[in-house]
């Protein structure tokens, strides 16, 4: 995986030393502790037609791209993001999904990720966010993003349209990890996704060393909140190769959520989940109200994985 910032996320590593953590390459990256896997929620094995996964029936993931504005080092797409040559997707990329959803009726939702959507070209996310959206078996349609964190001005004009003009609920679950990564230029970004009717969610992923503290969660998931982002996920870090420094221990997750669980509104608490590591469900995790063995879950297929 390459290393690539922004000069927006440039300027807050000066000061924020919770945002250079995400950002610059560290040798812990060359130091994993015991065998990952480069592709931990098989994403490779559902993939139904070039660039477009399907693991869960009624809704696809589409990877638009593998270009970010910054490139995270935990990253659960280390594998692809930065890969050129796996991630260069174009109109007749999008024209075959097109062609697998309509002979799909079932699927229900669109998720369009990457890399990030707002790193293409405004032509091509027109296309694919307008030709997905037009089908009448798409009801749903997702965007996933760190853009209004590592570059806000990519989310310019014309793809603030492109989104307006869709008929349909368009979602934007926007990465956020600190406080610090809510700067002005963030906030205004959230606005002009609100204007354009997007609505807004946000995903974290517990990372040591940058988040693994009630505080910074308490105060990152109300912040959140009063800009009109509502949290959703927090995950547990995926042990991709190069980020298992990142883990944080599970009990320390499980206390930290239960403690903002006591104490944070309800639209502003995120559920604590893991992705099942053969890509078999987002598993949600039992907080200290239960007394429940939290070493091993079940997946969404009933097979047993230990933590």
């Amino acid at each position: 995986m390459l290393y690539k910032t922004s000069e927006h996320i440039e300027n807050l590593m000066v000061s924020q030393e919770a945002v250079r953590k995400q950002f610059e390459v560290s040798k812990l990256e060359l130091e994993s502790g015991y065998a990952v896997d480069a592709d931990p929620l098989r994403e490779k094995e559902h993939e139904v037609v070039p660039g477009m996964i399907n693991k869960y029936g009624n809704r696809v993931l589409c990877l638009l791209t593998a270009e970010c504005a910054a490139y995270c080092r935990f990253c659960t797409r280390r594998r692809l993001v930065s890969d050129i040559d796996q991630g260069r997707i174009d109109k007749p990329h999008v024209n075959s999904w097109i062609d697998y959803l309509r002979h799909h009726n079932e699927v229900r939702e669109v998720i369009i990720s990457g890399g990030d959507p707002f790193t293409v070209n405004d032509d091509l996310f027109d296309y694919a966010l307008g030709e997905m959206s037009s089908l009448e078996s798409i009801r749903i349609v997702r965007i996933g993003t760190r853009a209004p964190v590592s570059d806000p001005s990519l989310v310019n004009c014309r793809k603030l349209d492109a989104i307006a003009r869709v008929d349909k609920p368009v979602y934007v679950g926007i990465h956020f990890e600190h406080p610090s990564e809510i700067t002005r230029a963030t906030i205004n970004c959230c606005r002009s996704l609100i204007t354009a009717n997007a609505i807004l969610y946000s995903q974290s992923v517990f990372l040591k060393g940058v988040n693994d503290n009630y505080h910074t969660l308490h105060n990152l998931f109300n912040e959140l909140l009063e800009i009109g982002v509502r949290p959703y996920y927090i995950y547990r870090c995926d042990p991709v190769p190069g980020a298992t420094h990142f883990q944080v221990d599970p009990a320390k997750e499980r206390h930290i959520m239960t403690m903002l669980r006591r104490k944070l509104s309800g639209l502003a608490c995120p559920a604590y989940v893991i992705d099942a590591l053969d890509g078999s469900g987002k598993v949600p995790v039992p907080l200290e109200f239960w007394d429940a063995d939290t070493t091993h879950y079940t997946d969404f297929k009933g097979d047993e994985h230990v933590i």
